[in-house]
């Protein structure tokens, strides 16, 4: 709240929040001001310091409010996924013990209010109007909001008026649910010194400065996007632009040409497509791949790309921090060649959410960073910096635990305090972290090998007219499931057919492999693999 509050009186007629595709646009001071005024409602519906209110709706300005209401309130936030089905919204709201409901007017089409049941009300998150009572003190207060805060601040609500109570640091300030699951939900219990610890990182590491805008683009219902597009910049005086629906790559573009953001932060899958579409054609032309290759000449054509990547972005571009999964080697040997501010930063739900990060100037190729400020990290093997093993953090960023589910809560950590992350991987001497795969995903080879999925659809990426892959084992044998771009296929090779082109594929990618990793067959899917919000492969749906 420290950083709330100092940043509030710093820039109180500077813009802070706006919605980039709405009409929302609030100043420091209207932040405030709104803020105050959803306390005032909360206090007068008798909710109270630790009660429980849930957020579920697409970004937008009035939902970060509505967030930084609950929580320098004294209120636990629960923020739910605009994306989950309405029976996943009704068991969250009732897991999770919310006595209000925010919700966007998409999510709340399709919500039965009857079954929850222990809610005072629902309000909108557009406009702040009821859309359902459970509670005559809720509805008084609502019908009596203006009135009561006019009394309230008679002389007009100022800058003097924005002092915030203090929390303990052990306290939960929110719940993250990460899955929408019914019947076993995971409610992450985020505390207090998580969220302080990870803006302070920001702050210290990648400072930022009033005046400096961004783009949120990321689910504020997920830690990446909440705290470092949203919270982080607000300690910091930026100006947050939302965009509401999920971008179409022309959408993105036109947010960066119109806001000029300081930073991106994106998933690889964004990343790897603007390779794919605009920077490898251009390279594969005979002229600039020698010069590409060729001393001197390569310095030309590499700041040329460093320059049209860079005004693609908004031209003002001080950051590009990519996380969620692994990047493609080729896109990133090429960021590297290029000197773009770019790094790969590691983070998890249960750590609010940073575990790596290292500057852009500093960053080591291929890893994740190094473990941020405040905790620390073990590999569970007898050889951290040679033998793959799994994963482990300690310290301020990690969670207290899971909300009514103890059994999950002891899962995850170790007798002696440390969580484990479910990643496997590797630390250097330096301290640069590696992750080879997930723990879950690893594929146990016929002669005991181990075989990281991940690092096999790196390779299989990168081959002609593939868009993504996902190795999975059948019969002992590791199979390919390929989705293609046809059209292009089509354009370029109408002679021969999809199936032929994926076999030679297969035979080149098994060159480049170990043999106990080689594929037996390319199996076309005919469309895009489903994904998570954060857009990372559901890849428990393909066997």
């Amino acid at each position: 709240m420290d950083y709330l509050e100092s940043s509030i009186a710093k820039n109180w007629s500077s813009p802070a929040l706006s919605d980039f595709d709405g009409n929302a646009n609030y100043t420091y001071g209207e932040m405030a001001k709104t803020i105050a005024r959803l306390h005032l409602l909360f206090a007068e519906s008798g909710i109270a310091q630790g009660d429980k209110i849930a957020l579920c709706g697409r970004n937008c300005a009035n939902w970060a409010i509505s967030f930084l209401a609950v929580t320098s309130y004294g209120g636990v936030a629960v923020s739910i996924l605009p994306d989950f089905k309405a029976e996943s919204v009704h068991a969250l709201v009732n897991h999770s013990d919310a006595k209000l409901l925010f919700v966007g007017n998409s999510v709340w089409k399709e919500l039965n209010t009857n079954e929850m049941p222990n809610l005072y009300g629902i309000l909108s998150i557009e406009n702040f109007e009821l859309k359902d009572i459970k509670s005559e003190k809720l509805k008084l207060a609502h019908e009596q909001w203006d009135e009561t805060f006019g009394a309230r601040y008679a002389n007009g609500f100022t800058v003097d008026d924005v002092k915030y109570t203090r929390f303990d640091m052990e306290s939960p300030a929110l719940i993250n649910y990460t899955s929408g699951t019914t019947s076993d939900p995971k409610g992450v219990v985020v505390p207090w010194r998580s969220l302080s610890s990870n803006v302070q990182f920001g702050q210290d590491r990648i400072p930022n400065h009033a005046g400096w805008n961004m783009v949120s683009m990321l689910p504020l219902a997920h830690m990446f996007g909440l705290t470092f597009e949203f919270v982080y910049q607000l300690a910091g005086g930026c100006h947050v632009y939302f965009l509401s629906k999920t971008p179409s790559p022309q959408i993105l573009m036109k947010a960066f040409a119109e806001v000029h953001p300081y930073m991106i932060l994106t998933v690889p899958l964004v990343i790897e497509k603007i390779f794919k579409s605009k920077i490898f054609p251009a390279l594969q032309k005979p002229l600039v791949r020698i010069m590409w290759n060729t001393p001197g000449l390569n310095l030309i054509v590499r700041k040329k790309v460093r320059e049209q990547l860079m005004n693609a972005f908004g031209g003002e571009l001080k950051y590009l921090i990519i996380g969620g999964a692994a990047l493609n080697k080729e896109v990133e040997k090429c960021l590297h060649k290029i000197k773009f501010p770019y790094c790969i930063g590691y983070g998890m739900t249960e750590c609010g959410p940073l575990i790596g990060y290292e500057d852009w100037f500093r960053f080591k190729q291929g890893s994740c960073g190094k473990i941020v400020h405040r905790n620390e990290i073990r590999i569970d093997s007898e050889n951290e910096q040679k033998v793959v093993g799994e994963i482990m953090v300690k310290g301020e960023n990690v969670m207290l635990g899971y909300y009514k589910n103890e059994e999950a809560t002891k899962a995850i950590f170790t007798e002696d305090g440390w969580m484990r992350t479910g990643d496997l991987g590797v630390i250097d001497k330096q301290g640069n972290i590696f992750i080879r795969g997930r723990s879950k995903n690893m594929i146990l080879g016929p002669s005991g090998q181990n075989i990281y999925p991940e690092e096999i659809e790196d390779k299989v990426n990168n081959l002609p007219y593939v868009i993504e892959s996902v190795v999975v084992s059948r019969d002992n044998k590791l199979v390919a499931l390929v989705y293609i771009d046809t059209e292009a296929i089509a354009k370029e090779q109408p002679e021969k057919n999809a199936a032929e082109i994926m076999e030679q594929n297969r035979l080149a990618v098994n060159k480049i492999m170990p043999g106990y990793c080689g594929i037996s067959a390319f199996e076309i899917v005919k469309e895009e693999f489903e994904k998570t919000p954060k857009r990372s492969i559901k890849r428990f749906l393909y066997k």
